[in-house]
């Protein structure tokens, strides 16, 4: 058989095939293919391994070469498959079959012949399944044998005696049965359900901020992105950090992505099957750039693309660096972000909903009744100016959060959103909401082109006299009108209406404009 491993760079990975060449001479080991320090190593590692699991290292010149040549190979992921390589030419009569099938083998190996897990091993899986890999060997402790990864036959081995007895079985075996290893629908599922989530995370807890609560529930069924403002302790981290237990779990096909970054980055655990949940991230204010956007000689995934299919919560917002806050520009309209690192470039994933809570200015007391402000008009400028035009006009959502003040029209009491309202209930619009719109077009609201826009979102004649009444007045840009319509169709389909309303754009606009204390801006 044909031993294939996995170099992790990027999102995409390669695979490399490991070729084994014997030949008389001094005994040696060499290791050719643009091979790192960690690979290099890996011929003392495989030769201690091999010998202490009582099996014979071959007494030649042993050639190992990683292909393809050109691309460098990084980890110690290669340790088990240049292993079993290695055995496998020097005992050809125990691998009759000269198949070029291909098997995925990943691990490293401990001097006693244990084998370790590895960094990538989930992205190798899904990897390998995409080029019709029928086989794999992994490391027994990442327990993936009933994976929801993609078509391929998992074997967890703990020593390097039971990866040779796989391979050998294997290699020998004319019966294909990886049909059964994967019982459930390789397909993607647009299914809307939910998860049980920890007591403290129900919004029954937050108290007198109904019209947050009501925004991040019409956030929730729309991928929309929101901005909260407020003065200290008003309970905009309180309630955004709550916001997961809103979101319903990933289909298949969003689970496989949101697995192989997670896996890359080595944040997942090697018993995990497959991500389920979306991602919440919430970066500390001193991130550099490129832990947000990811880079490194290993091109790792930042804090975007590892909040893929998720949320990312910038709390205190207006403490990040500006350039941390511009470059999520881009991501926000592609939904993904290139890296480029020597010579090499890999395009992640990063289609997130972005979350900001914020202080109106410094002091964080401009636009409290009951408080003053310390701050000149200027430094509340200047405060407002870290954001820019362009990064605000994407978020669609802009919640004031004042505790003594209340707008001329609640209506968060009009769709029935009371203090302390638990977090069941507040799910099931949620649910109907995106069950209507998967239906209807295939994806939530908030991605909608223009074109789709038009086609989806119909506006009875009277509402687009309002509405560009209302975008004249608060010099709404062209996003921002789009913004509108977008929230209007999420909230109607919420309520289950096949025509937007009225009350319903009403209810937009009041969301999108700026409101309290960004009224100067």
């Amino acid at each position: 058989m044909k031993i294939v491993s996995f170099s992790p760079f990027g999102y995409e990975g390669a695979l490399v095939v490991v070729e084994v060449d014997l030949r008389r001479g001094i005994p040696s080991c060499d290791v050719v293919g643009l091979a790192d320090c960690a690979v290099k190593e890996s011929r003392e590692r495989m030769r201690a391994a091999i010998r202490n699991s009582g099996l014979e290292f071959p007494m030649e010149r042993v050639l190992i070469n990683l292909s393809p040549a050109d691309l460098k190979k990084e980890g110690s992921g290669f340790d088990l498959a240049i292993a079993l390589g290695v055995l496998q030419a020097a005992n050809q009569e125990d691998f009759q079959n000269n198949s070029q099938e291909k098997i995925l083998i990943m691990g490293e190996l401990e001097l006693s012949g244990k084998i370790r897990p590895v960094r990538g091993t989930h992205a190798a899986i899904l990897t390998a399944s995409e080029e019709n890999i029928k086989y794999c060997i992994i490391p027994k402790d990442h327990n993936l044998k009933d994976h929801n990864l993609g078509k391929i036959q998992v074997f967890p081995v703990s020593t390097l005696l039971e990866a040779k007895e796989v391979l050998k079985t294997l290699a020998n075996q004319t019966m294909d049965f990886s049909e059964n290893n994967n019982k459930k629908k390789d397909t993607a599922d647009f299914a809307v359900e939910f998860s049980d989530f920890p007591k403290e995370m129900d919004f029954s807890s937050v108290k007198n901020q109904t019209g947050l609560v009501r925004a991040l529930q019409i956030a929730a069924a729309g991928k929309h992105n929101l901005l909260a403002y407020g003065p200290p302790g008003c309970g905009k981290t309180l309630s955004l950090q709550r916001y997961n237990s809103l979101l319903p779990n990933l289909s298949l096909k969003e689970g496989r992505e949101v697995t192989r970054i997670w896996s890359l980055a080595g944040l997942i655990s090697p018993d995990t099957q497959l991500v389920n949940k979306p991602p919440f991230r919430m970066p500390h204010q001193s991130a550099s750039l490129e832990g947000m956007v990811g880079g490194g000689i290993h091109c790792h995934p930042g804090e975007i693309s590892l909040a893929h299919n998720g949320v990312l919560f910038l709390d205190e917002a207006a403490e990040f660096r500006t350039s941390v806050l511009q470059t999520l520009r881009v991501p926000l309209e592609n939904h993904s972000i290139t890296l480029s690192r020597a010579g090499r470039h890999t395009v992640f994933p990063a289609d997130f909903q972005l979350l900001i809570a914020t202080n109106p200015c410094p002091c964080g007391n401009f636009g409290a009744s009951d408080k003053i402000c310390l701050c000149s008009a200027v430094a509340v400028e200047n405060y407002w100016k870290k954001f820019s035009g362009p990064l605000l006009d994407r978020v669609d959502i802009r919640v004031p959060v004042f505790n003594n003040q209340k707008p001329k029209r609640d209506f968060a009491a009009e769709a029935g959103i009371f203090s302390g309202i638990s977090t069941s209930e507040l799910r099931n619009p949620i649910k109907k909401a995106q069950e209507i719109q998967f239906s209807r077009q295939g994806k939530l609201n908030s991605k909608l082109t223009p074109e789709e826009i038009t086609f989806y979102c119909t506006l009875h004649p009277v509402l687009e006299e309002y509405l560009s009444k209302v975008a004249e007045k608060h010099d709404f840009s062209a996003r921002a009108i789009h913004s509108c319509i977008k929230l209007a169709r999420t909230i109607a389909d919420m309520q289950g209406f096949y025509d937007i309303k009225l009350e319903h754009l009403e209810e937009a606009v009041f969301l999108r404009k700026s409101q309290g204390a960004l009224d100067m801006f």
